[in-house]
């Protein structure tokens, strides 16, 4: 697979504990798939748009708080439904993924696809480092990265 037709993306505040967990997924598909390419972005949409322009995947990975148990993952695909049924995310970026996605295709630089994959966090308050329950979803989201991309 040629890396250039995707991007993965984690978006966090690795300073608000558990909110870290997209930039540390982020960087453990990059160690295990030396040459993909892998992005730490804050969530900031124009950045986001900067990154997957011209690919046909981008594989998101954010936190999330309250919509499930902690550790659960979740695997969404953005689209026109996505905007309707918004998720929550846990860290300081108020707009998320699908409304970055909205303004790319508004722009034409959207790509292909964006698939977002969130992991239920709980702990979110200043501070670094994964909660332990986190830590230990962690392997689960990278697989789940890494077999979207190898699709």
């Amino acid at each position: 697979m040629i890396a250039t037709n995707f991007v993965v993306i984690g978006v966090g505040n690795e300073y608000r504990r558990d909110d870290g967990v997209g930039p540390a997924a982020a960087r453990e598909v990059g160690r295990s798939r030396p040459g993909w390419r892998v992005l730490i972005s804050d969530g900031e949409p124009t950045a986001m748009l900067d990154a997957w322009a011209g690919t046909r995947l981008a594989v998101v990975v954010d936190a999330t708080v309250g919509t499930g148990p902690p550790g659960a993952i979740r695997r969404h695909e953005i689209g026109e439904a996505s905007l309707a049924r918004r998720s929550r995310h846990a860290g300081s970026h108020s707009l998320g993924p699908a409304e970055a996605w909205a303004l790319s295709r508004i722009l034409g630089v959207d790509p292909g696809r964006v698939v977002v994959y969130t992991l239920e966090v709980t702990e979110v308050g200043y501070g670094v480092g994964l909660t332990p329950a986190t830590a230990a979803a962690l392997p689960a989201v990278v697989r789940a990265v890494i077999d979207e991309c190898e699709r």
